[in-house]
């Protein structure tokens, strides 16, 4: 079904973490050898700790002989604006475990700049986007990303859209800027409009600590920015049993 929110998006549960995880590397590998070898498929990463597991799978045996690195884009839904050597980024723990490993072709990454001025670097990055995408507008049937991996955090918040920032309200740019409160670092990341051009929005979200706050997000909590995203195509919840709603 085109078009789905949080609420409409189908439920994926397994019984437990590492279930879970190789469950999405499996639906991924599938999504990924569909894609016609003319043109690319197009990941927009998250940074966590769930999605740590996924990346150090999918680089591991069997699966790093098996994706089409060579036909694969990857780029990053939000990151810490800091050196990509930094502890705390986002693309420099994927190019640990992900990037360095599986054999994709360093024109394939796109990471976030991490010098200069902070909107200076949401601007290049979105510059690169667009010329990517070929376009300065998204349009209704073509969307850039073929997959879009999100987390959510406790306070309802995804990629680096937090509850009462000004990024919040920006429906105009694909890529800003945001200063979490409480968060240490100014963060890079997608814009709704950018995160719903995707033909698959996936959450990845396990444990019992996030079981309260995905009930939330499913029933529209205004108060929590994941619950207005939305994909051109289909969202999915992958969650493992703790932290799915009681009726799935």
């Amino acid at each position: 079904m085109p078009g789905q929110t949080t609420a409409t998006g189908t439920m994926r549960v397994f019984p437990q973490m590492e279930a879970l995880i190789t469950g999405l590397a499996d639906w991924l590998l599938e999504r990924s050898l569909a894609k016609s070898g003319s043109t690319p498929f197009r990941l927009a990463l998250s940074g966590g700790s769930s999605p740590q597991h996924l990346y150090a799978l999918m680089a591991s045996a069997p699966y790093v002989e098996r994706f089409p690195w060579r036909n694969m884009q990857f780029f990053i839904g939000d990151d810490r604006f800091v050196p990509h050597d930094h502890a705390d980024s986002n693309f420099g723990m994927m190019q640990r475990l992900l990037f360095s490993k599986a054999p994709i072709p360093a024109a394939n990454i796109f990471p976030m700049p991490d010098r200069g001025p902070a909107e200076e670097a949401a601007k290049t990055y979105e510059r690169t986007l667009k010329n990517l995408y070929g376009a300065e507008n998204f349009t209704p049937e073509r969307p850039f990303f073929d997959v879009q991996l999100l987390g959510v955090g406790t306070d309802g918040h995804t990629a680096s859209l937090f509850p009462g920032q000004p990024v919040l309200d920006n429906h105009k740019d694909w890529v800003a800027t945001c200063v979490p409160p409480a968060a240490p670092h100014t963060r890079l990341t997608l814009t709704y409009p950018a995160i719903h051009a995707s033909q698959h929005v996936v959450f990845l979200v396990e444990g019992a600590a996030k079981h309260d706050i995905l009930a939330r997000i499913r029933a529209q909590d205004p108060a929590c920015p994941a619950s207005a995203i939305t994909a051109q195509g289909e969202l999915i919840w992958f969650t493992d049993r703790a932290a799915a709603p009681s009726d799935q």
